[in-house]
């Protein structure tokens, strides 16, 4: 049976390149599902491999981290108790942080190798809100060490609209100025990638010369070639050091899977729409230029039945 993707934002519920919040439910807080175990053992390795490249942290973030890190446990054991009982399989995944090879282990990075979402603190300043600390093993064509540090308007300022003195980047301060404790935010965004990896960094200056050279990525089968990589974004004020936690999760799906879809035509249609609206700096942005019309022209197949589905 194919498993459908678990987040559609391209259907019209979340548009591309605004800010497009709602509320959520810190019951739906964290998700674990069936790549649980995957999304850790990718982590860890990713940790391993270069933890410089993938975890940073300002020196004075420590209280703020073990903050999370006690939010993040509670969590899972309140809110997984088939999966968390606070037992053995627990006792487990804390073990599983000595896989790293690290002689220490930093709360946000600990409590990042226990979720499959990526783990950020924003924290103000003089400057505005910045970037404190973060467990980033799954970025989506960005790098940390290129973000670390910087305020937010320097963060967004390569993102078409969102620049610094733009009317969202207005929002987006105004919104974590005014977010509340008990008022946690969700958010969807999505793009296309040419194959399945979580594992996506990219410099500044490799995605400026993606939008000079425009490559065609998915060739004349974008139905078979291209992934739908979604974020689900939360923002949740913390309650002790008024610090924002900002996670991320991933979820990477077959295009194609849309075929087995019970509102495939409805998605596709949609999904075309989004893509037909956007304009040549969204698109180089995204990195999907040359593509358009075909990735169009897949989804109006995928409308009319004519792609079979498969299983991610």
């Amino acid at each position: 049976m194919t498993n459908l993707p678990t987040h559609t934002p391209y259907d019209g519920s979340s548009t591309p390149f605004t800010i497009g919040l709602r509320q959520l439910d810190l019951a739906t807080w964290i998700d674990v599902d069936r790549h649980y175990e995957s999304y850790l053992e990718q982590k860890r390795a990713l940790v391993a491999r270069d933890r410089g490249a993938v975890f940073r942290a300002e020196p004075e973030t420590e209280a703020a981290q073990a903050e999370v890190f006690g939010l993040v446990r509670d969590h899972l054991i309140g809110g997984f108790p088939s999966v968390f009982p606070g037992t053995r399989q627990w006792e487990a995944a804390l073990a599983a942080l000595d896989s790293v090879g690290a002689e220490d282990h930093p709360p946000l990075l600990a409590a990042s190798l226990l979720v499959q979402e990526d783990l950020v603190l924003m924290r103000r300043g003089a400057d505005g809100w910045r970037l404190a600390a973060a467990s980033l093993c799954f970025p989506s064509s960005w790098l940390l060490s290129e973000k670390f540090g910087r305020s937010m308007d320097d963060i967004h300022a390569p993102v078409p609209g969102f620049g610094p003195g733009t009317r969202p980047a207005g929002l987006i301060a105004r919104m974590f100025d005014n977010l509340r404790v008990d008022r946690p935010v969700e958010r969807l965004n999505w793009s296309l990638q040419s194959d399945d990896e979580l594992h996506k960094p990219m410099t500044s200056r490799q995605r400026d010369e993606r939008a000079a050279a425009r490559p065609a990525r998915f060739g004349d089968a974008p139905a078979e070639r291209a992934f739908v990589r979604v974020e689900r974004q939360t923002l949740r004020k913390l309650p002790h050091s008024g610090d924002v936690l900002f996670t991320i999760r991933i979820f990477v799906d077959p295009l194609a899977a849309l075929a087995g879809h019970p509102q495939r035509a409805e998605l596709a249609r949609s999904f075309a729409a989004q893509l037909r609206a956007m304009d040549d700096d969204q698109l180089d942005y995204k990195g999907f230029a040359a593509d358009r019309d075909g990735l169009i022209h897949a989804l109006e197949a995928l409308a009319r039945d004519e792609v079979q589905p498969i299983d991610p």
